[in-house]
């Protein structure tokens, strides 16, 4: 069974209207590595239009008011789709980063002991995803997912808005790095490398650690 995080249980659901989540953190708490003018766009713009315009596409649509977001993202496609799933997508990612702080700096005992089995360990496991982030072609997310059909934890890639609910249905998301420009290029401009450097610096190993241990009580 794949457990969906427990973030989006009531955060996400389609009432009269979607809304913007709450960060979970100030816009210059992850700073210097991610500025406080790439969170004013990328959240405070960027993520809010995708809530505007699926908020607009819903309204002209026959959709129940009660469908979750989860629902819109397994059964819709076209521009609806997107629009969800980059609400969703965008949602998870923000929640992935926060303060460096004891707690939250490197993976936790469960996640890290998972990463080291299946990656052979911490440094085989940054090389590949930054593999994975850098040779990406054009937009989408760089996804670590959680595989319940073989109990391994794997990276999958989604272009454009796809989203793991929809193209790996059989994954739970852990953690994602968004690899659309308009999550770094105020920062580093066009340097992938720099900005996944960023990006790993400031990674919540609290919530990737939550997210884990929520699907091993669901699996198990």
């Amino acid at each position: 069974m794949v457990c969906i995080p427990a973030l989006f249980r009531t955060a996400l659901r389609l009432s009269e209207r979607f809304s913007l989540p709450a960060l979970p953190y100030k816009l210059d708490a992850l700073e210097p590595h991610i500025s406080k003018r790439t969170l004013e766009h990328h959240y405070g713009k960027h993520h809010q239009a995708y809530v505007n315009k699926l908020n607009a596409l819903v309204k002209d649509s026959e959709n129940p008011a009660h469908m979750k977001i989860e629902s819109i993202i397994k059964t819709e496609k076209g521009p609806i789709y997107n629009q969800a799933a980059q609400v969703w997508n965008h949602s998870f990612y923000f929640n992935c980063l926060g303060p460096r702080d004891e707690d939250t700096s490197s993976p936790l005992g469960p996640t890290l002991k998972r990463i080291e089995r299946d990656f052979g360990s911490l440094e085989n496991f940054k090389n590949e995803f930054k593999e994975k982030v850098l040779g990406h072609f054009g937009s989408g997310w760089v996804w670590l997912v959680y595989n319940t059909s073989n109990d391994k934890l794997e990276f999958l890639e989604g272009h454009d808005a796809q989203c793991p609910l929809s193209i790996a249905p059989r994954c739970s998301p852990l953690l994602c790095c968004d690899v659309w420009e308009h999550a770094y290029y105020l920062d580093t401009q066009h340097d992938r490398a720099k900005y996944f450097e960023n990006f790993w610096s400031v990674i919540n190993w609290h919530f990737v650690n939550e997210q884990f241990m929520n699907n091993l009580l669901e699996t198990y």
